[in-house]
């Protein structure tokens, strides 16, 4: 199919938008990102997300990743290997995937894959095991630079390594189950691993929490890979004027683009200096 040119996939399953690309209100205490002390500063995962097995998370993942894949070659919306824009995506994945097992050890397993799917929706995602989807309407509608869209790719990888999907995973089965049995996951450990899935972890939504953590996590993985965090701002005056200066149905229980530039900015001076230590070394 000509590398300009691929069908736009309408997906049977309703997908994540962005998941939110919410920039935190405030520094997150706790330990880096990270190792050593520099950069973002975020707390520890919680230990809710050791009641889903991270080994069958991926696995579903993995399941449902490639399922989607075939619906879009189905409708010729899945871009090829050569297609310029996946070329360009997967460039900037290699800059930064090396990087994720500084934030979770997992990551060096991981069977990395980026693909591009012709649609209108302003939409990207990375599932756990790291399998990520870049959306034409994204690219395309914003005409993301390459800047632009690592923070983007950042955004969405952090919600992998920090096992977001898995904790949101726990937290429901154990609001089924009730306070005791949760008085027990906690106090003595006994159902960790315990939790089976259902349903498709396209359709998880993401706590306010998660996506100001991804914000600053993500913001840190590109400055580290030697992109400029500067790009959030001009993202999200894109994004802003894009949708006439009002956040999108997605966005509308999160701050609107002129606050989180305000945070972005707020938090440049604790990326810019991996930014420049990137910079330097190329």
């Amino acid at each position: 199919m000509p590398h300009d040119r691929f069908r736009c996939f309408v997906p049977r399953r309703t997908l994540i938008v962005l998941a939110g690309m919410c920039v935190a209100g405030a520094a997150l205490a706790g330990a880096p990102a990270g190792e050593g002390g520099d950069g973002i500063q975020v707390g520890k995962p919680s230990a809710l997300r050791q009641l889903v097995p991270a080994a069958s998370m991926e696995r579903q993942a993995g399941m449902e990743y490639a399922d989607l894949k075939r619906q879009a070659a189905s409708q010729r919306a899945l871009a090829p290997d050569d297609h310029p824009q996946v070329q360009r995506l997967r460039a900037i994945a290699a800059r930064m995937t090396p990087l994720a097992p500084r934030y979770n050890p997992r990551a060096a397993q991981w069977r990395w894959e980026i693909n591009l799917i012709g649609s209108k929706q302003v939409n990207a995602f990375c599932m756990p095991g790291g399998k990520i989807a870049f959306y034409s309407g994204l690219l395309q509608g914003l005409k993301l630079t390459d800047d632009e869209a690592a923070i983007v790719m950042g955004h969405e990888i952090a919600h992998a390594l920090r096992e977001h999907a898995r904790e949101r995973l726990a937290k429901s089965e154990l609001t089924n189950l009730g306070a005791d049995l949760l008085g027990q996951v906690v106090g003595q450990g006994r159902y960790a691993g315990a939790f089976r899935l259902g349903g498709n972890l396209l359709n998880l939504r993401f706590s306010r929490n998660d996506e100001s953590e991804a914000d600053l996590v993500g913001l840190d993985l590109a400055a580290r890979a030697g992109f400029d965090p500067r790009a959030g701002v001009t993202l999200w005056q894109k994004m802003t004027a894009a949708n006439r200066g009002a956040p999108p149905q997605w966005l509308s229980t999160h701050p609107s683009g002129p606050n989180r530039i305000r945070e972005i900015e707020q938090h440049l001076p604790q990326v810019m200096p991996l930014y420049e230590r990137a910079i330097a070394r190329n």
